[in-house]
């Protein structure tokens, strides 16, 4: 069935219960107010801090939103983009557009104006609506994507090159438009993370956020009373997903703007939230607070928190073992997955399996999975191949790019992920790494991920990057970059030290100590650091010593 029809089935269920909840840490620091204080104030005072939607008003917004389009004669199959910060509004935008038959466009908020309005023309967005933090960067695109018919403001002081959201949706019947929708039907566009390119356009039917509804609450069992905690951006696949699970059975979700530990913390305690999912830096910094004396735990009520899991990028089992250490009560997962294969949940390591930490885990709920060499036959178990996956969330097809669809999607169905793994002997999966990041010096295959695990076991470093370099000898020859933690120095003498247990040939040439660029979803951005460190650096030095 349709994704819509499980919000309807909420509204008409669990109406007056609470839906979602933002939470904006910052307002309350800017009036110099604790959490503790705000528990004291009035309620219609503090809704700048705290707000919230029960599922009958999200229901009711998302329908208003899906009538207007329709006013504004947007048609099944149109492209409506959303270019906003995680916001109350931002769902029943989503669910509006999904209503009305037209497709969501999730954007990153992170992209300059020229890679909106790349992304804008090569989805064909036909309505954008955006924020206030976009407003400069609207602005100095407007007359250049002559697609975009309408511009939708959502905030206050609406600029005279836009049309005010709140108003005109506000008067626009809050009853569903009934525009008749199938599984097959074409729901939502997501652009790729961009860490290995610019980013593509990837197509997902109703069928496929479907799937990510039964496969997130099926990995993780939630109930209606459970409260989810959603901290990443919503317009990637990543966040939405995992809340998918919730939505599924009506739980409430917390959208939390902030990633300081001790917001993430006392939202979970005032909030009763019980399912947490981590970035590994969110992690980190949480323990390495805990362990500082910066958070005290039992000033907090967190008896409730039964799982935490993470995904978007490789996980240390270090990481998990220190967590373990600190919540020993605690459930853990590990999700992986693509944005063309609808986010988290293809693989997942399970909370039964925490003794198989350094795994991604097996095939997830409803989902195939294989490790194939360079002419896609399977290898065998322990070698290093490519991981494709193969279920209902698959993409339908790149959107506008016929060739790279087909060098990514075959006619059985099965997506072939870029990614290097090899599975044990007793069924699990683990990722070594992108297969356009492998390293070949001298020959050998460099996977910089079992490097950068490694060199997170040091306590000093609080993150690293290991790609790269031209070397005119080797070839390559592999960087680490290396983010220290706050207040610890750290020498290269002591990291090259620390490598003599790595085999020679994987111990890095060269360090450098700055630091690690990541995306919204937790990836180290390497086509960043390639840039700032690679080739073109190299030739400019040798070009000055010669």
């Amino acid at each position: 069935m349709p994704i819509t029809e499980i919000l309807e089935h909420n509204a008409s269920a669990y109406g007056n219960d609470v839906a979602l909840v933002e939470i904006n840490p910052q307002e309350l620091e800017a009036r110099h107010t604790t959490w503790r204080e705000y528990s004291l104030i009035e309620p219609s005072s503090c809704d700048s801090f705290r707000s919230e939607i029960t599922w009958r008003e999200f229901d009711q917004k998302a329908n208003r939103f899906a009538n207007f389009l329709l006013t504004r004669n947007v048609r099944k199959g149109a492209k409506v983009g959303i270019l906003l910060m995680n916001c109350l509004e931002w769902l029943p935008i989503y669910f509006g557009i999904l209503k009305s038959g037209a497709l969501a466009v999730p954007l990153n908020f992170r992209y300059t104006a020229d890679e909106i309005k790349y992304c804008l023309e090569l989805a064909d967005v036909e309505v954008l609506l955006f924020g206030p933090e976009f407003t400069g960067r609207i602005e100095s695109i407007c007359d250049r994507i002559p697609k975009v018919k309408t511009l939708l403001y959502v905030g206050e002081d609406c600029p005279s090159f836009a049309e005010p959201y709140a108003s005109l949706v506000a008067y626009c019947s809050s009853k569903s438009p009934a525009i008749p929708l199938a599984d097959s039907d074409e729901a939502a566009i997501y652009f790729s993370s961009g860490t290995t390119g610019f980013p593509k356009a990837i197509i997902h039917a109703h069928r496929s956020l479907m799937h990510a509804c039964r496969v997130e609450q099926n990995h993780h069992r939630q109930t209606k009373d459970d409260v989810f905690l959603c901290i990443p951006p919503l317009y990637h696949t990543g966040a939405k997903m995992h809340w998918f699970g919730s939505f599924l059975v009506g739980g409430k979700a917390v959208l939390l703007k902030g990633v300081k530990p001790e917001w993430i913390i006392s939202a979970v305690s005032e909030e009763r939230c019980t399912i947490v999912w981590l970035l590994v830096p969110w992690a980190q910094d949480i323990l390495d607070a805990v362990e500082r004396g910066d958070i005290k735990l039992e000033n907090y009520k967190l008896d409730q928190w039964r799982l935490m899991h993470i995904g978007a990028q490789p996980v240390p089992p270090s990481l998990i073992k220190r967590w373990k250490q600190v919540f020993p009560k605690h459930d853990y997962d590990t999700n992986y997955g693509l944005s063309e294969s609808i986010g988290p949940g293809a693989v997942h390591l399970g909370i039964e399996n925490i003794d198989h930490v350094g795994a991604i885990g097996v095939a997830g709920f409803g989902w195939q999975t294989k490790i194939v060499d360079e002419q896609r036959r399977e290898v065998p178990r322990g070698n290093v191949g490519e991981l494709a996956v193969k279920g209902a969330g698959v993409m339908l097809r790149y959107y506008k790019d016929e060739k790279a669809t087909s060098e990514v999607l075959d006619d059985e169905g099965w997506l072939y992920t870029g990614d290097m793994a090899k599975e044990s002997e007793d069924g699990f999966i683990y990722l070594v790494d992108r297969k356009k990041d492998v390293i070949i010096t001298g020959g050998e295959n460099l996977y910089p991920v079992q490097i950068e695990d490694f060199l997170r076991r040091d306590p000093a470093i609080k993150d690293v990057a290991v790609i790269g370099l031209p070397d005119a000898r080797l070839g390559e020859i592999a960087a680490a970059i290396i983010e220290v933690k706050p207040g610890i120095s750290l020498t290269q003498e002591h990291v090259e030290s620390f490598c003599l247990d790595l085999p020679r040939y994987q111990r890095p040439r060269k360090i450098i100590f700055a630091e690690v660029p990541r995306n919204p979803t937790g990836k180290i951005e390497k086509p960043k650091l390639r840039k700032i460190y690679g080739a073109d650096r190299l030739v400019a030095q040798q070009n000055e010593i010669q």
